[in-house]
């Protein structure tokens, strides 16, 4: 079977023949053209002149950079500014669109944001109904602006399939704006809001640029007479039909270093001298440079279950890649002043040919100084024999800075591995760097990208929520993999060599009798002519001005854009970690974004798995401080004994947390319950729970854009727990059962409903009731309990914890500069108090998820099995495991049971009340229960809990394993509680 890979990057177009049983026929490179289709014929041509007809090439695959070069390069040529419609009632307008995004990206891409009546509850129930009039005034204001793209995103769109808010706002703005390319989110990605919103924004600032790339791409083949089906390369090497690349360019993003792995992997298995094993690759093209770690399977390591391209968080399947601006035409610059030699990240790209000095040009590319100093002859090197040694000497300098900084940026230990360099840019590398063990250039090095690109296969994906009510879930499962498999074999896969690669079943919180199913089949090219008939759809060609009209309109500046913060002073800045101190006033911790930063990694971790991610309330808390408010941490001595300390947080299930984010529901349910205690507002707040978002939410409150009041340094849990309220310690010190220190409690839905609990016959039904009515006000509530004193809080509150979670989050900080992730569970140890307090309990990777909801709350059980010695790669840890970990978990992590190799029971190596936490292996951040997922790597941390737990009986009881319904699991402590350090005492100045 035949198969031409093609591979158009920045600067240069690659064509690669492949026959599958004979390899690598020929292959060939040339310069990109501007208008994209010249350059392809070109390549195709070199290469299909070693054959006697068109006819036997049986099926086309392209890879393209031009994408994710647009927003490396923050091109506003072929980015086009994005206004944002979002339906979501009451809630998420602490966190509005682009709020995760770097300024200077916000400030090219930011256009009017719409926060608008709509938006759906995780049951499929609106939160309110779309406001036609509402929208129509949006429309009216985007007309008055040059904005090309709208993106409508809703609160829940992934599960909304019969409402459809999306689609009917989306239909809506097309009338209404004929000119505009709209893109709905739940088209670009999957659950979690800003996530999938971030997606959407990204890939509607390409549309315009992808239609006019794509269609350059049909036409190249047209014009060569290949009838043969054409495909784009996707994020994950599988293939996308032009008409799917075109409305989803994000989905190529990451095709380029895929394809070049693979092609690697691919390469170096033609190389008898190497055996399959783990390595860097290191891609340098004529624009960006891209590096990822290729697995002894050949295949690239993904990235974490959160990602970030371009500063941006995202939450699809994509490579866990580096990119940087160096590249063959990367312009070198001297500063006349400091002499300082800079190169990049702007470049020629595809005019290099014509550009740069060797080949006839006026500019200094990096392709030429690595011509003068006799790297590879190109061009006519006489042309640069008069450059400065010192430039030279400079320029090289600092592309080995480049490239070793990126490498470290990949590596997640110190250890040197070996590099493959690939694509027509690698003569710029040195011959060594620093912690590389060998550097490889195999032959056809510098078509790898296409070669990826041949050998990449057929998908088809189905994500969908299905009824389970009347159908056993695995009878549904295996009728939704039949779909994926036939979607695959209609896409042109082999029936024969399809197979599913990833199946997984995600229950709905709350919601019984439907789940989601996510389902990826791929398999090999059939060989069957199967002509791609899908265009690039757009259905505005008549009205919408033409691609030169379009590029020629004016792109508005910063100033200009409706961004609603203006640029951080420390945004950007590279802040030395190890030297970094805290804002200490008057015994007062100041709070920077900083400072919440590691504070949000931090309560993450001590979430055990539950508690929800902070992030969402940490970006909230960074739009505050960067707007001007004040965030006060005290330490619990410096309080007034008489003073009244509030205390609560958010009560519902991570899921909704994750979509509907935070309204003005916690600050309703404190107002209302202080004034029914009778008090205007308490002098602190406390955290009802550090593990999770709640670790936070208290700040937002407490900041002095709203109340001004302090944030006392402790918690009520030490980490997180499924029952809100009556597993705290306040409840522990209450020996009558009837939750006396937690009632009168308040709850309010953000849209409306408001409740307060003022008895209970005991302390088990505070929980109950309040979960119940929560389900019935959208399954997410703001709670505040019953203000406490101070002079109580010496013996209820576990002292410290903001201050451990700032020094957790620092060292995972810390670890990521220093590359050194792969000590990060002992790092993790380290930084609660050393091996006497906690330990690494087990590493490998996650092998299966199982996962039931009842009466509310996400019950199942993880499995991580030690890793293979032809699975370990340089990011994992030293520690070795054999045998495999099971971990239960009621939303939380329960307890942690060491199975042997030999599939017998070992031991219960710890359970609650420690903390039992799961930290990717990659990137050293926490994993939630909803995150668990097959194929990650792991590192388990145990942390002994504090001694408000441990030390009573009635501690046992309320947070043991009996109280979770495991009587038979026996708690033994890891070791002796180590109280956290005060932040406070360590940097206040004497």
């Amino acid at each position: 079977m035949l198969r031409l890979g093609v591979d158009v990057g920045g600067t240069n177009t690659d064509a690669v023949l492949l026959d599958t049983s004979q390899g690598i026929i020929a292959s060939a490179k040339h310069p990109t053209t501007p208008d994209i289709t010249g350059g392809i014929q070109l390549a195709i041509q070199d290469v299909l002149g070693h054959l006697q007809s068109v006819h036997d090439i049986q099926a086309v695959s392209i890879g393209t950079t031009h994408f994710v070069n647009a927003l490396i390069e923050s091109d506003p040529v072929r980015l086009d500014r994005v206004a944002v419609i979002r339906l979501c009632g009451p809630f998420t307008h602490g966190t509005p669109p682009f709020v995760g995004f770097p300024l200077h990206l916000r400030s090219l891409l930011e256009g009017p944001s719409f926060l608008l009546s709509g938006g759906l509850q995780i049951d499929g129930s609106e939160i309110s109904p779309i406001d036609t009039s509402q929208v129509e005034s949006a429309c009216t204001k985007i007309a008055k602006t040059v904005i090309r793209a709208v993106v409508v995103s809703s609160v829940f769109a992934p599960i909304d399939c019969t409402i459809k808010q999306e689609e009917r706002v989306a239909s809506i703005v097309q009338s209404t704006l004929k000119h505009v390319r709209v893109i709905c989110s739940k088209d670009v990605a999957h659950i979690g809001l800003l996530e999938r919103e971030n997606a959407a924004i990204l890939n509607a600032s390409l549309l315009r640029y992808a239609k006019k790339t794509v269609s350059g791409f049909q036409n190249a083949a047209r014009n060569m007479r290949l009838n043969c089906p054409v495909f784009i390369t996707s994020n994950d090497g599988t293939l996308l039909s032009c008409s799917e690349a075109a409305r989803l360019p994000i989905r190529t993003f990451s095709s380029g270093p895929t394809n070049s792995m693979r092609g690697a992997a691919f390469l170096a298995s033609l190389d008898s001298g190497i055996s399959k094993q783990s390595a860097l690759v290191v891609d340098i093209g004529g624009t960006t440079t891209d590096i990822g770690m290729l697995l002894p399977s050949g295949f690239p390591r993904q990235a974490a279950a959160h990602h970030s391209l371009c500063g941006v968080l995202l939450n699809f399947s994509m490579p866990h890649v580096t990119s940087i601006g160096l590249g063959g035409g990367s312009l070198i610059r001297c500063d006349p002043l400091t002499q300082k030699v800079t190169v990049g990240p702007d470049s020629v790209g595809h005019s290099i040919t014509s550009q740069a000095l060797v080949f006839g040009g006026s500019t200094l590319t990096a392709t030429d100084i690595a011509i003068a100093s006799g790297r590879a002859p190109l061009g006519d090197s006489s042309r640069v024999t008069n450059v400065d040694s010192s430039i030279i000497e400079g320029v090289q300098k600092a592309i080995k800075v480049m490239l070793q900084n990126a490498l470290d940026a990949v590596k997640t230990s110190a250890e040197d591995v070996p590099v493959y360099l690939v694509g027509g840019g690698s003569i710029l590398a040195p011959d060594e760097l620093d912690g590389v063990s060998c550097m490889h250039r195999f032959p056809h090095y510098d078509v790898a990208n296409a070669v990826g690109a041949a050998i990449a296969q057929i998908s088809g994906i189905v994500d969908s929520f299905e009824d389970t009510s009347s159908v056993s879930i695995s009878d549904v499962r295996k009728a939704v993999e039949s779909k994926a498999i036939e979607h695959a074999i209609a896409a042109g896969a082999d029936p024969r060599s399809v197979a599913i690669v990833e199946s997984e079943t995600i229950p709905i919180a709350y919601t019984s009798g439907r789940c989601r199913f996510y389902v990826k089949a791929a398999g090999e090219w059939s060989g069957l002519s199967i002509s791609d008939l899908s265009e690039s759809d757009d259905s505005n060609t008549s009205s919408t001005p033409s691609l030169v009209e379009l590029d020629q309109m004016p792109q508005r500046s910063f100033a200009e854009s409706p961004s609603r913060t203006a640029p951080s002073l420390t945004d950007g800045m590279d802040v030395d970690i190890a030297s970094y101190v805290p804002n200490i006033q008057l015994n007062q911790w100041l709070l920077s974004e900083t400072d919440l930063e590691w504070i949000a990694d931090g309560c993450y971790i001590l979430g055990c798995g539950g508690g929800g991610s902070p992030l969402n309330t940490f970006l909230e808390l960074r739009e505050m401080v960067r707007a001007g408010s004040v965030i006060r941490v005290m330490d619990l001595a410096s309080v007034p004994q008489d003073a009244t300390i509030g205390w609560g947080g958010g009560m519902g299930s991570p899921e909704v947390s994750s979509e509907r984010l935070l309204g003005n529901e916690y600050n309703e349910a404190c107002a209302e319950l202080w004034a029914f205690v009778g008090i205007t507002k308490p002098d602190g707040l406390c955290a009802l729970e550090i593990g999770g978002s709640n670790g936070m939410i208290n700040m937002i409150t407490a900041a002095s854009k709203n109340y001004d009041i302090p944030i006392v340094d402790g918690d009520f849990m030490a980490s997180s727990s499924p029952r809100l309220l009556s597993q705290t310690i306040p409840n522990v010190f209450d020996e009558s059962g009837k939750g006396l220190n937690l009632l009168p409690t308040a709850i309010s839905s953000g849209d409306g409903n408001i409740m307060i609990m003022t008895k209970a016959k005991r302390d088990s039904s505070i929980d109950a009731s309040l979960r119940a009515a929560c389900v019935e006000m959208g399954t997410h509530v703001g709670l505040a309990a019953r203000p406490l004193k101070a002079k109580d809080l010496q013996t209820m509150m576990i002292a410290n914890t903001v201050s451990l979670s700032w020094r957790i989050g620092r060292a995972v900080a810390l670890a990521r500069r220093q590359s050194n992730i792969a000590q990060i569970g002992r790092i993790i140890v380290d930084a609660v108090g050393g091996s006497g307090s906690a330990k690494v309990l087990f590493a490998g990777k996650i092998t299966d998820v199982r996962r039931r909801l009842h009466k509310g709350y996400t019950i199942g059980e993880v499995v991580v099995a030690a890793l293979l010695p032809d699975e370990n790669d340089p990011s994992a840890p030293t520690d070795k495991f054999t045998g495999k970990l099971v971990i239960p978990f009621k939303n939380e992590n329960l307890y942690a049971e060491h199975i042997s190799e030999y599939g017998q029971t070992t031991a219960c190596i710890s359970a609650v009340p420690d903390l039992i936490s799961l930290l990717d292996a990659q990137n050293g951040s926490a994993l939630g229960t909803q995150e668990y997922k097959y194929g990650l790597r792991v590192v388990v941390v145990g942390i002994v809990g504090a001694p408000q737990w441990t030390s009573t009986l009635r501690g046992m009881e309320v947070g043991g394993p009996g109280a979770f319904g495991f009587h038979e699991v026996p708690y033994v402590p890891l070791g002796v509680y180590a109280k956290p350090r005060s932040v406070i005492k360590e940097y206040a100045r004497t």
